[in-house]
């Protein structure tokens, strides 16, 4: 058994990796991108953009790789260029550049793009084949078995369901039809890999959620037999040649896995630097792919097994399985057009459940994008936004008596309640990749925050409040209890949306730095560590208030509420007529500033009402059980 070397290697390549290199799957270009890869690309981008944000004054910020790309070899390519008429390598320039546009067009921060059709790549592949050559853990036989060509694997007897009237064999995960096939091929010897694939295994956390490493030790609860590492050339052409035998190419997995290490640099050996990775994300139809054959082809070569493989589930569209013969994949580059890409990944990555199938649903998608984008948190910064409240367009000085006496309410509590938590509970979810549980903590926070705001009734303050036509000094406005009242009930709304501006940036990149760039915060105080800072403090006596600040000029409107085609703009129109109706009904005819007043109410009523049914679309994540 290797599992003194894999010790060994364990605790060099530790020392050695300084970055936090993160992956993706590399996309196969047999069909164009849909929600499901941009799943993975998001789930990663988040935990790299959250690993940002943990630098602190005192240390330098760490060091983070993203990488993803394509796999461009195989039989299924060549089968869908000859369907699409068109030579194998344009097709995957194509495709390849489709997947490239989807990930910026998501603003994913990846370092690099790699295409399995590049030469540094071929190099690596090579390179890699012949030190496990090298090493003895490769050899020729005559093989004979099932092969899945869909699958581009062997598979065994356990693996197959025989349709009994015909005879036909089928793959048991994917369903595709399987061929008995006898060819001459570079065998890998798997099975002598067997306990240190099972000791990298044991080492904890290595895969997660814990439901996909049980998976794996059921897999190895039988000997693995070894496995076909090439194909004879004439049969798979668009492939990477075997070393010193152009009779063979490459099996398209073994040269797919090699990937993470030729984005490292490998086989120069700059690639120690970055590896292993710190976390690989996969899709569970890859796991024995990434849990099995990758640490042993890496325990073969004398490389360390990455430190943990991020499993995620599927999406289905309306509870069905996506595919090209129900219509009904979804393009992320058509569902933008409706949801905007930032909606989109929001939604991904606030519905998904790693260790559950997430369910796409486009009534589902605007109702949560409208209640909790639109209304919880676009609407509370528009209004503290708003000239109607804040004419003089500040973040106000928080003042110490008005602070205490507010800090009285039941509302207040809540809300400070909520922001002492909301670090330690994002932590916590950031760390376990539960995007969904780190949503719900902010929404919960913003639901604190809107009905402190609704309690406090700044509005009526601001009736009551002295003003002049030129905006006033500190020192003037001191003079009016109603407007040191006013400026503190805003300034502590304005730093709830703060720290969850700060709290969502991995989630939501474009849209917190719009929150964040509007309420003039410094981009040295967005880090992870600021969320500490918070009016609590003040009340505790733990630091002294900030000075104001003025309001960037750009638009508060984060985000535009989606209405079903062709009724939109007479839905909103409506909504907003019924709620103003109601409140004069009640008040009578209203003057000029009531009805400013009363539309910044009205506001907050329709926001009220449309985050009712949000409860219904994003209940469910309530009672999700988080993935050990």
């Amino acid at each position: 058994m290797l599992i003194p070397k894999v010790q060994a290697i364990r605790r060099f390549c530790t020392n050695l990796g300084s970055t936090y290199y993160v992956t993706t799957p590399i996309f196969y270009v047999n069909a164009a991108p849909h929600i499901g890869h941009l799943y993975s690309a998001v789930i990663a981008d988040a935990i790299c953009r959250y690993q940002k944000l943990l630098a602190k004054p005192e240390s330098p910020a760490p060091l983070v790789r993203l990488c993803t790309g394509t796999d461009e070899h195989g039989t299924k390519v060549q089968q869908a260029a000859a369907s699409h008429s068109i030579p194998v390598d344009q097709y995957c320039n194509d495709i390849s550049a489709r997947y490239r546009n989807v990930f910026q067009q998501a603003v994913i921060q990846n370092n690099d793009f790699i295409r399995t059709t590049e030469q540094r790549h071929k190099k690596a592949v090579a390179h890699f084949w012949q030190t496990l050559n090298s090493r003895g853990h490769i050899y020729s036989a005559n093989y004979q078995g099932w092969y899945c060509v869909s699958d581009e694997t062997f598979l065994t007897d356990s693996q197959l369901r025989v349709e009994e009237s015909t005879g036909e064999r089928f793959s048991l995960e994917s369903g595709h039809p399987a061929e008995w096939t006898e060819e001459k091929n570079y065998m890998f010897r798997l099975g002598n890999l067997q306990d240190d694939i099972i000791y990298w295994l044991k080492q904890g956390g290595k895969v997660k959620p814990l439901k996909f490493e049980k998976i794996l030790f059921d897999m190895l609860s039988e000997p693995l037999p070894d496995v076909s590492v090439s194909r004879p050339a004439q049969r798979v052409q668009w492939a990477i040649p075997v070393p010193e035998d152009p009779s063979q190419s490459i099996y398209v997995w073994l040269d797919a896995l090699v990937n993470y290490l030729t984005s490292a640099g490998y086989p120069d050996p700059k690639f120690q630097s970055c590896w292993p990775p710190k976390v690989q994300v996969i899709g569970k139809d890859i796991l024995k792919f990434h849990g099995i054959y990758w640490p042993a082809f890496l325990i073969a070569a004398g490389l360390e097994p990455p430190q943990e493989l991020f499993v995620h589930s599927h999406w289905t569209v309306d509870g069905q399985k996506m595919s090209k013969s129900k219509n009904n994949v979804v393009d992320p580059m058509e569902a933008a057009e409706t949801y905007t890409m930032e909606g989109l990944r929001y939604f991904l990555l606030r519905e998904g459940v790693p260790h559950s199938d997430g369910n796409y649903s486009s009534v589902k998608a605007m109702r949560i994008l409208n209640a909790e984008l639109a209304d919880t948190m676009g609407n509370l910064l528009s209004r503290v936004c708003g000239k109607s409240l804040n004419p003089w367009q500040i973040y106000p000085r928080l003042h110490t008596a008005q602070l205490r006496d507010i800090m009285t309410t039941d509302t207040a509590k809540h809300l400070l309640e909520m922001l002492e938590q909301l670090k330690g509970k994002c932590t916590q979810h950031y760390d376990e990749r539960n995007f969904y549980l780190v949503v719900d903590a902010v929404m919960s926070t913003l639901h604190a925050a809107n009905s402190f705001f609704e309690t406090s009734r700044p509005w009526e303050l601001k009736l009551k409040t002295v003003t002049e036509p030129a905006k006033p000094s500190i020192v003037h406005r001191a003079a009016d209890e109603n407007a040191l009242k006013l400026e503190t009930i805003m300034a502590m709304t304005m730093d709830t949306l703060r720290l969850c501006g700060i709290a969502l940036q991995p989630i939501l990149p474009a849209m917190s730095t719009r929150l964040l760039d509007k309420l003039s915060v410094p981009w040295s105080q967005r880090l992870w560590h600021n969320l500490d800072d918070h009016f609590g403090r003040i009340v505790g006596g733990q630091c002294e208030p900030p000075m104001e600040a003025s309001l960037s000029r750009i638009d508060a409107v984060l985000f535009r509420r989606i209405y079903p085609k062709d009724d939109d703009e007479d839905q909103g129109a409506a909504a907003l007529a019924k709620a103003l109706k109601n409140k004069k009904g009640k008040k009578g005819p209203a003057t000029p500033k009531q009805e400013k007043a009363d539309k910044n109410a009205a506001s907050g009523e329709a926001a009220a009402k449309a985050a009712a049914p949000a409860a219904t679309a994003t209940g469910s994540n309530k009672s999700k059980q988080v993935a050990q």
